[in-house]
């Protein structure tokens, strides 16, 4: 028995606005029906002893000590800077702006 019947096609058509002719209805209607199936399927393999997890194996996040350390002095900062000015990075503008 189909999951989906030509008429709910039709009628899910319909609500998201998409125009379909008989021929894509009968042809959509088999290719839902196999979807529908196929998550059926993974809905009876799934055991009420098995908990939902969001991942096959476990996850640990590793982070360092977040330790305050000497940062670089503003000439050390710019030293790779393909164009500074005045102790800043100068890039090209993107908008039209007075200055």
């Amino acid at each position: 028995m189909a999951a989906i019947s030509r008429e709910e096609v039709a009628h899910l058509a319909r609500l998201s606005r998409l125009a379909v002719t008989d021929e894509e209805l009968d042809r959509f209607a088999g290719q839902l029906d196999v979807i529908l199936q196929s998550v059926a399927r993974v809905g009876e393999v799934a055991a009420d002893d098995i908990p939902p997890t969001s991942h096959s194996v476990p996850l640990t996040n590793v982070y360092r000590d977040d330790v305050p350390t000497e940062s670089l002095v503003q000439d050390a900062a710019l030293s790779g800077a393909p164009d500074a000015y005045e102790g800043r990075f100068r890039v090209p503008r993107i908008l039209d702006e007075e200055d």
